[in-house]
């Protein structure tokens, strides 16, 4: 299980993230269809980024899938963030209380 404050990077395009909140579903996270790996780790020689995983991250956004990991974009690519096929969503902001 990849533990909380690892940072790691894609093989096919600038997506930097750090864990927030692990579960074990992050072992199969992938950025634009290829698995994820720690930020001084050597990429694969030809790894290519999946088509229909190139919707991008966001830089400062949060993601979240529905076991509760969480990590933090750290540094903006085009690959979607995703565990195995299933993209990560982008966590909602809190409402912030009324101030009347």
């Amino acid at each position: 299980m990849i533990k909380t404050g690892t940072r790691l990077q894609s093989q096919v395009c600038e997506t930097q993230v750090i864990v927030i909140t692990s579960s074990d579903s992050l072992d199969d996270l992938r950025a634009g269809g290829v698995a994820m790996i720690p930020l001084d780790g050597e990429k694969s020689v030809g790894a290519t980024l999946d088509p229909n995983l190139a919707e991008g991250a966001v830089m400062g956004k949060r993601y979240v899938d529905d076991s509760g990991a969480e990590v933090l974009v750290t540094k903006a690519g085009v690959g979607t963030l995703s565990v195995g096929t299933t993209p990560l969503e982008l966590k909602a902001a809190k409402p912030l209380p009324a101030s009347d």
